[in-house]
């Protein structure tokens, strides 16, 4: 007897995953776990990690490179990269640092240092997008290529004689928090309801998921990239600008191996290295994993190199776990 079409329509498709099980096997589900029990052992190695205020004052060293990490989700869910944040911040904040020291007041110096910011961003989306190179190997030149600016502006001496309004961004309170705290969280809050909420942030995700069917469907996907990068431009300068405020100089190494840690709170917090999934949540519990972690390793004793190490080998083992975890969720 031949199977009916509803017949056979129900045995090809499968059944729904029960809700708690899709919540359960999510990428942020799992760094919120981690973070859980990362905050038990670092509260077991040390009573210091008991204390909210002692938590919330280590995060200022992390919040730079999460505000930056925060913008660098929304890249590699669009299917870039961007390995020059780190170098970005250093050039801004050195250019910021010269303007300064030149006589420019700071009033008019911050916002161009933003601008400037979103230059470099611009200039790499250009020769991404528009010259039609990877992003990856634009990117690593650009590094070098921004960093290399710096010491020129910089040379091996720190430049400083800031204003005292502007030093100690990291020792400024609002309601008990400190002012890069409540920045990072207002920023993951608001870039989060961009992604999930606006037209143009479930775009993001379409362009990642296929470019090519974005591209048929109507969307702008280079002039949506380009925003991302020179979005991600300008904040790097804001992150800069916060380093200086909080180190009361600069230097042309700032934020230097950053490109790691940025790079890790994205993948920590679920976003496929591939394009087309993750969230600013993900990434934004990730960066408060990342500071117990360190931190825990810090009050330790634990060698930076060892630190380094730690780091290496959770960024390889967080991409081994999303593709795993992608892969069950697409059967």
């Amino acid at each position: 007897m031949t199977a009916t079409p509803t017949n056979q329509a129900g045995r090809e498709s499968a059944p729904a995953r029960p809700r708690w099980q899709v919540l359960l096997i999510r990428p942020e589900t799992m760094t919120l776990v981690l973070l859980i029990v990362a905050f038990g052992v670092a509260s077991w190695l040390s009573p210091f990690f008991a204390d909210a205020t002692f938590i919330l004052e280590s995060a200022t060293f992390y919040t730079e490179y999460a505000l930056v990490a925060l913008v660098l989700t929304a890249i590699i869910i669009s299917g870039e990269i961007d390995l020059s944040p780190a170098a970005q911040m250093a050039l801004t904040a050195c250019l910021f640092g010269w303007a300064h020291k030149s006589g420019m007041p700071i009033a008019l110096a911050l916002p161009a240092t933003v601008l400037f910011g979103a230059a470099l961003g611009a200039l790499n989306g250009f020769l991404a997008l528009w010259c039609r190179l990877p992003s990856i190997i634009v990117t690593i030149g650009t590094m070098i290529f921004y960093r290399g600016i710096a010491q020129v502006i910089a040379g091996d001496r720190s430049i400083g004689g800031f204003p005292d309004w502007f030093i100690g961004v990291d020792w400024r309170y609002l309601m008990g928090i400190p002012v890069p705290v409540v920045i990072l969280t207002l920023a993951a809050i608001l870039l989060g309801l961009f992604m999930g909420l606006t037209v143009t942030g479930r775009q993001i995700y379409q362009i990642g998921t296929s470019p090519e069917a974005a591209r048929h469907a109507g969307i702008r996907v280079r002039r949506i990239k380009m925003g991302l990068f020179i979005l991600l431009g300008a904040t790097s300068a804001v992150a800069g600008l916060i380093t200086a405020s909080r180190l009361a100089s600069v230097r042309y190494d700032l934020a230097s191996g950053g490109e790691l840690q940025m790079v890790l709170m994205a993948m920590l917090g679920g976003t496929y290295i591939f394009g087309g999934r993750g969230t600013v949540a993900g990434t934004y519990l990730a960066a408060w994993l990342l500071v117990v972690i360190a931190t825990g390793m810090t009050v330790a004793n634990i060698a930076v190199t060892s630190q380094l190490i730690v780091m290496g080998a959770m960024l390889i083992v967080s991409i081994i776990a999303t593709n795993f975890i992608y892969a069950r969720t697409q059967r």
